[in-house]
């Protein structure tokens, strides 16, 4: 995503209910229950996916040809959390197919509506929880603790392209503060509030 309009900047200004099926970028971070370590391990400043990871990797990588009107950017899995930049396109030439459907009937079907963020979320949690547990009973993974994720998440309305930029950076630069991070459990000294440049705030219960 290269530019964000003037409109949708002012739009993001308005948390308070704010439409997130709208087009826009949203900065999510997603974390295991109890902080449980699942996903692979730190080294050497570098994420080492294991193959609970690995298939997290491809369930995001997904989303966009699941999903129309859905793109994904930035991404990162972490030990026990997960970071990644969803962006609702909307509706027009980018979300719908050059030529319509025709249903059986000959009739023209109209495109999916666009999902919402919580309804990406939602679906993305889902899957990734239904394949782990897969690998808990084939593979032999580490069972998780009741639930996969925490209920909640964290989300973040990017509202311009610095902050975009910031985003980014926080993602990649991600495994090289480990060491401090808030949600390692093993972090010596870690922060009491989270180091992002931007305000994060944990948004409503799945419902």
């Amino acid at each position: 995503m290269k530019n964000i309009s003037e409109n949708t900047r002012r739009r993001n200004l308005r948390l308070k209910n704010y439409d997130y099926s709208q087009a826009g970028a949203y900065f999510i971070t997603l974390c295991t229950q109890n902080r449980k370590c699942l996903f692979g391990e730190i080294v050497n400043g570098k994420m080492i996916l294991n193959d609970a990871g690995k298939m997290i990797q491809t369930a995001w990588d997904e989303i966009p040809s699941h999903y129309i009107g859905i793109e994904i950017d930035a991404f990162i899995i972490m030990p026990n959390h997960i970071h990644g930049i969803i962006i609702i396109v909307g509706a027009g030439p980018r979300a719908c197919p050059t030529q319509e459907k025709l249903a059986q009937n000959g009739q023209a079907q109209r495109p999916a509506p666009t999902l919402s963020l919580p309804e990406v979320i939602h679906r993305f949690k889902t899957i990734i929880t239904k394949l782990y547990a897969d690998g808990v009973k084939g593979k032999g993974w580490p069972r998780f603790p009741g639930k996969l994720l925490q209920r909640n998440y964290y989300e973040h309305i990017i509202r311009n392209d610095n902050e975009l930029k910031q985003v980014r950076e926080y993602i990649s630069n991600n495994p090289l503060k480990w060491d401090a991070d808030r949600e390692n459990p093993n972090a010596k000294n870690a922060p009491l509030n989270r180091e992002e440049p931007w305000k994060a705030s944990p948004n409503t219960p799945e419902q």
